[in-house]
C-alpha cells in the first residue's frame, strides 16, 4: 500500500495496529524508537495516525516483520535507504502474488492429470 491507499485522514492506533497485525505496545514503542514515525496528538493524549504516518508504519513493520532487522537494524536501513526498502517491498510482493499464481496453476494442472 502506498500514501494513496489510505483512505480516511486519521487512524487510531487500534485501527493501525488491526491493519499490521500488531500490539498497540509495539506502535508505542515504534514512535519512541522511530522518530519519523509521530502521529498528532489531541489534548488528551489520543494518537491519531495519518496517511503519511501509516506509511512510515508500513515501512518499518516490513523491515522488522518481514526482512527480520532489528529495532537498530531497521532504524539504519530506514535513515540512510527508505526508497530502496520500499522497492524492495514491492518486489518481494510481487514475487509472493507470482509463487501464488504458480502454485494455483500446478493444483490445477495436478486435478486435470
Amino acid at each position: 500500500m502506498t500514501t494513496n491507499d489510505w483512505t480516511k485522514n486519521y487512524y487510531s492506533i487500534g485501527e493501525v495496529a488491526k491493519i499490521f497485525n500488531l500490539n498497540t505496545s509495539a506502535l508505542r514503542f515504534w514512535e519512541k524508537e522511530f522518530p519519523e514515525l509521530n502521529p498528532k496528538k489531541n489534548s488528551r493524549g489520543v494518537r491519531k495516525y495519518t496517511p503519511e504516518n501509516m506509511e512510515v508504519v508500513r515501512k518499518i513493520h516490513h523491515l522488522i516483520k518481514d526482512r527480520g532487522f532489528t529495532i537498530k537494524g531497521a532504524r539504519k536501513k530506514y535513515k540512510t535507504n527508505s526508497s530502496e526498502t520500499i522497492n524492495t517491498e514491492e518486489l518481494v510482493n510481487r514475487l509472493l502474488a507470482i509463487k501464488n499464481s504458480m502454485e494455483t496453476l500446478k493444483k490445477q494442472l495436478d486435478i486435470i492429470k
